[in-house]
């Protein structure tokens, strides 16, 4: 599990070749156009995976053109991490980004991202809203400048005038605008310089170009619902933005890669009010367990001090009736982002694109709701590291299916490397998954991985945890940051019997025997996770 700097070495050794590789392939009108969508924060709580009190048709409809996949894993719940990861195929301990300050190509700085090898061969690549976390938008990774449109962040005047109050003072802020210092932490600021925002030295963000995330009641409040346009916030804008390149990009000889990044339904719960109504207060529910697991390390699962960076959220346990209302403002924003998923999708479908353009849309991580009495993300847990996956590809065998194979992030990058007939990179770190497209059912990993860590963890220092899901059950194992042959603790988890994750049976006698066996496969990670059955 521990990476060496001589492992860096190493790989940026092997990934130095990739970097010079031709611009394109002799080029062929038959590849498959690319698809990708990001939304932030999302849950798998949707229409396809079988929440039927979630509205949210436009997914939903995907879904019946493609594969749902029901167990699907970032590598780290927290953004910057899962889409370091994601886009550079490798692992929270290659890229050595675990945090929101990190630049992923301090520790690879020739890496080949997934959208810069689809350029190298032969694709026209374009990105928009939320791909890389805040600031550190990748230049390599685009034929053209990566955009992102401006929004207010409220539309109430008491909203705007709450969060421009909360604002005086910041560097950088621009009252209103999704600007770096003006919103939370999904600021998305119009850099064209890579890191342009950081240290380059140490890969950090200057601190000088920030607010301090974490700041108790420092930002405007939690949720809206203003009777507004769609395209009054960002993920509307972003939506119109994409079907005018859409637009334009249909008319381009070449076949294309666009990246659409939505926001909602992240912090705040802020989408116009047709949204909040396609729910009924009364209907909402609060989660089932608002309790921090039985037996867990008490550093585990932590509140979330995103929620409480809002105006009027309290510390400790959050009331019922906040509680609903912050869940019906979640809600909203699914609904919200669903419907600017559909104006692509339908624009996509009106261009007569649809037919030879491979969709995959993703979560970069799950979502607490008040699960163990928390929210936000930030750990290990199942409603953490389990994200929605949904993949379409034209024309393919087992269209409007699932499957329950265990699959992780890192496993897109050779997914639609090999669908576009592209050769696999040798730095990747995942497996692709296109046989599951043909059988859904055959045996496929015996685990997938994700890690969090903890800082300054009194008494202990910095730790990992490195979590292991295998078909049945959670197994986490925290190590100290810098040795990670010393365990702090142990976490076990039986899906069968507990699929929440309430009570941790690791200490359990009875359990001795499967805590060893467990511990032995987790040593061998996800190298030795890998499907035995590849056809």
């Amino acid at each position: 599990m521990n990476m060496t700097h001589k492992n860096i070495a190493i790989i940026a050794l092997l990934l130095a070749p990739l970097a010079a590789l031709p611009a394109a392939d002799a080029f062929s009108t038959t590849k498959p156009n690319i698809l990708f969508i990001a939304v932030d924060d999302l849950r798998p709580e949707l229409g396809c995976y079988g929440k039927d009190y979630i509205k949210s048709p436009n997914i939903d409809g995907l879904a019946k053109t493609g594969m749902v996949f029901n167990r699907a894993y970032c590598q780290q719940a927290v953004c910057s991490p899962t889409r370091s990861s994601l886009l550079t195929g490798t692992r929270p301990d290659t890229t050595r980004v675990w945090d929101l300050e990190t630049y992923f190509r301090v520790a690879l700085p020739d890496v080949v991202t997934l959208p810069q090898y689809f350029k190298q061969r032969g694709y026209f690549v374009q990105g928009m809203g939320k791909i890389y976390h805040g600031g550190f938008d990748d230049a390599p990774s685009w034929s053209v400048p990566w955009q992102n449109p401006k929004a207010p962040i409220y539309a109430l005047p008491e909203n705007v005038a709450l969060n421009e109050r909360k604002l005086q003072g910041e560097p950088d802020g621009k009252k209103g605008e999704n600007n770096g210092a003006a919103l939370s932490s999904y600021s998305l600021p119009q850099s064209k310089e890579a890191g342009a925002s950081t240290d380059q030295k140490t890969g950090k963000k200057k601190a000088a170009g920030a607010r301090q995330p974490t700041a108790r009641n420092s930002r405007g409040p939690a949720y809206e619902g203003a009777d507004v346009p769609d395209n009054t916030f960002i993920d509307g804008k972003v939506a119109d933005l994409a079907v005018q390149t859409l637009r334009d990009i249909s008319k381009k000889p070449e076949p294309f890669f666009l990246a659409v990044g939505f926001i909602r339904p992240h912090l705040p719960f802020v989408s116009p009010k047709k949204y909040w109504d396609l729910y009924d207060p009364a209907t909402i529910k609060l989660a089932p367990n608002p309790f921090l697991p039985k037996d867990a390390p008490r550093y585990a699962i932590l509140e979330g001090s995103e929620m409480r960076s809002y105006h009027a959220i309290p510390e400790g346990h959050i009331p019922d009736d906040l509680a609903l209302k912050l869940k019906h403002g979640y809600y909203a924003g699914v609904s919200y982002t669903d419907a600017q998923v559909g104006k692509v999708l339908a624009e996509l479908a009106r261009l007569g694109l649809r037919k030879n353009t491979i969709v995959i849309l993703w979560g970069d991580h799950g979502w607490k709701l008040g699960e163990h009495d928390a929210w936000c993300k930030h750990s290990n847990v199942e409603n953490d590291v389990n994200a929605p996956l949904i993949l379409s590809v034209p024309g393919m065998k087992n269209a409007g299916t699932c499957t329950d194979a265990l699959v992780e992030f890192v496993d897109i990058y050779p997914t639609l490397s090999e669908l576009a007939g592209l050769p696999l990179p040798g730095h990747l770190e995942g497996t692709s998954f296109k046989p599951l497209l043909e059988n859904p059912k055959q045996p496929w990993k015996t685990a997938a991985f994700s890690q969090y860590p903890r800082r300054d963890v009194k008494g202990v220092g910095e730790l990992m945890g490195y979590t292991m899901r295998t078909d049945r059950y959670r197994f986490t194992v925290w190590v100290l940051r810098n040795d990670h042959s010393k365990v702090d603790a142990v976490e076990l988890y039986d899906h069968q019997a507990d699929p929440q994750e309430n009570i941790n049976i690791a200490k359990k006698p009875e359990n001795a025997r499967l805590v060893s066996q467990l511990m032995v496969q987790w040593k061998k990670g996800w190298q030795g996770a890998r499907p035995l059955v590849t056809k």
